[in-house]
Order: structure tokens, then C-alpha cells, then sequence
């Protein structure tokens, strides 16, 4: 058993066919550390015993709106609603030889999902800004947040899917209306990598590039948003020297062109496509 310990600086984050499956990162379990000491992470062999790892150059689709899913776009990995989609969507992407990620909300509480009641209100902050009907929450608490993160996990491996998006994940550079550290934001985002791991399931790491260098070994790949318009793409360069895939979004409403961000993408070997921040399925992909 080795035991990981996380350096907890304070810090603050800016706004080729899938490979077949590969060894994971280990599973690991979490201990709450005394306060003002480091977080402490002992790895452990993961009981699934490995999860798939997109190479890095993998093409892909993002489509949470605008439904039924589209599967025409040439993209070798779909990222679809958790909620939204049923088995068949995902059963009719895997007999074209596609993989499927499930996007679920692990960071924040949805006031349309059909397990929003099932939160304790006390763990729900402040609104995300610019997202209405969000709110984020408090995931100090991990005990209390278990059960309905679990259940959706669940849900995400009983529908088939090979992957999981877990959105907000950087909760704690974010005025949320709770005291989060980055020592809470790892210790949450390792949870959760845990508990997709527990079910076969890849995980990626959304955002919080402040944090990437430390979750890389514990995430399968990395998806980010307007991070060539943000100029931080290069944070997210631990997961393409590991060989796994980064996943990026630029969106149209920054009025980021294609030459603007193609060439740097090419250069990092990001997977890198242009899309409505409506995430309809719409797809610009680089030349």
C-alpha cells in the first residue's frame, strides 16, 4: 500500500480510435486530515482492476441539448445527458463503434433533475452564476452527498455508458457560499474518481486546471471549456505526456475562430472543436 500526500496551495482556476482498455489509475480511499495538515490519499489496487483511456488525438462529440442525439458527426466518442438518454441511445452509438461518456452534475444541484428533492437543502449554495436553475453545493460533506452521486453512477453503468463527465467539479474557486479549500476540491474530485473506478467506469477530469498536475494520475482524461480563448490549455499537459486524451470546447459566443485555436491544439495534441455554448450538436472541428 503507498500512501500519496497532496500539497494543498492555495490556488485559483480561469474561468485515433479509442485506445482498448488499459490499467487504470488505482482506486484509493480517503481520510479527512486534522485541520491545517495535508490531505491524505492511500491507493489502493482498484477492485474493477482497469478503466478505458481515450489516446491522446481522440476525436469526439459533445451533445447535451437539442435531442435526439445526432450520431452522424465522425467523432469516435460521444458525450451525451445521463438523464436524457436511454439505453438504446447508447446501445445504437456502441453498434458504430463509438464510446459514450455520461454527463452528470456532481458539483452543483439542477432544479429540472428527477432527484433534486433527494439533496438536504442545507447543501445547497448559491446560484452558478450565468446558469439558471444551478446551485452550487457544499461537497465538504461527502458522506451526506454519497448516496444520490452514487445512484447516478449506478444509473450511468446500468445504461451502458463507458464513461463519466462530472460537471463542476472546481466548486471551490467559485463563490458557492461555502468555505471550500483546494484540500476539499482534491478530496471530493478523488472521491469521485474512486467511485467511477469501483464500476468499471473512465472518468475524466472537467476543468479545475489549477488542480490537473496532482488529479491526473487518479483521472483517465480531461475535458475542458474555452481554455484556447482562456490561454491555460497548457495546465492540462500532464494528462497528454500520460498519454490520455484532453477533451476541449471552445464556444462561438467568445468569437474564437478556428485559426485562432487550431494551430495551438495541433501543437499540444488537444482534441480541440468549436461549439455553441447550448452544446446542441453542432460541431466545428479543426481542419
Amino acid at each position: 500500500m503507498v500512501l500519496f500526500l497532496f500539497s494543498l496551495a492555495a490556488c485559483s482556476t480561469p474561468a485515433a480510435a479509442p485506445t482498448a482498455a488499459t490499467p487504470g489509475p488505482t482506486s484509493h480511499q480517503l481520510t479527512q486530515a486534522p485541520a491545517g495538515s495535508k490531505l491524505q490519499v492511500e491507493v489502493i489496487p482498484s477492485p474493477t482492476g482497469s478503466a478505458w483511456r481515450p489516446a491522446v488525438g481522440t476525436s469526439w462529440q459533445w451533445q447535451l441539448t437539442a435531442l435526439p442525439i445526432d450520431p452522424t458527426p465522425d467523432a469516435q466518442v460521444f458525450d451525451i445527458d445521463l438523464f436524457d438518454n436511454d439505453v438504446q441511445v447508447v446501445a445504437a452509438l456502441h453498434s458504430q463503434g463509438r464510446k459514450v461518456i455520461c454527463y452528470l452534475n456532481a458539483g452543483s444541484w439542477e432544479n429540472w433533475r428527477p432527484d433534486k428533492d433527494q439533496l438536504p437543502p442545507d447543501l445547497i449554495g448559491r446560484n452558478v452564476s450565468g446558469w439558471a436553475g444551478e446551485k452550487w453545493l457544499d461537497i465538504r460533506q461527502i458522506e451526506r452527498l454519497a448516496p444520490i452521486l452514487r445512484a447516478r453512477l449506478d444509473l450511468c453503468k446500468g445504461k451502458g455508458f463507458d464513461a463519466v463527465e462530472p460537471d463542476n467539479i472546481d466548486g471551490y474557486a467559485n463563490e458557492t457560499g461555502f468555505p471550500l479549500t483546494a484540500a476539499d476540491q482534491l478530496r471530493y474530485n478523488s472521491w469521485l474518481a474512486q467511485e467511477a473506478h469501483q464500476r468499471g467506469l473512465s472518468i475524466g477530469l472537467k476543468n479545475d486546471a489549477e488542480q490537473a498536475a496532482e488529479l491526473e494520475p487518479y483521472f483517465d482524461w480531461a475535458l475542458t471549456e474555452d481554455c484556447f480563448d482562456g490561454g491555460w490549455c497548457e495546465q492540462m499537459l500532464p494528462f497528454i505526456k500520460a498519454g490520455k486524451a484532453v477533451f476541449a470546447a471552445e464556444y462561438t459566443d467568445t468569437g474564437i475562430s478556428l485559426d485562432q485555436f487550431c494551430p495551438r491544439a495541433a501543437e499540444l495534441r488537444v482534441s480541440a472543436i468549436l461549439k455553441r455554448r447550448t452544446l446542441d450538436a453542432l460541431r466545428i472541428t479543426c481542419p
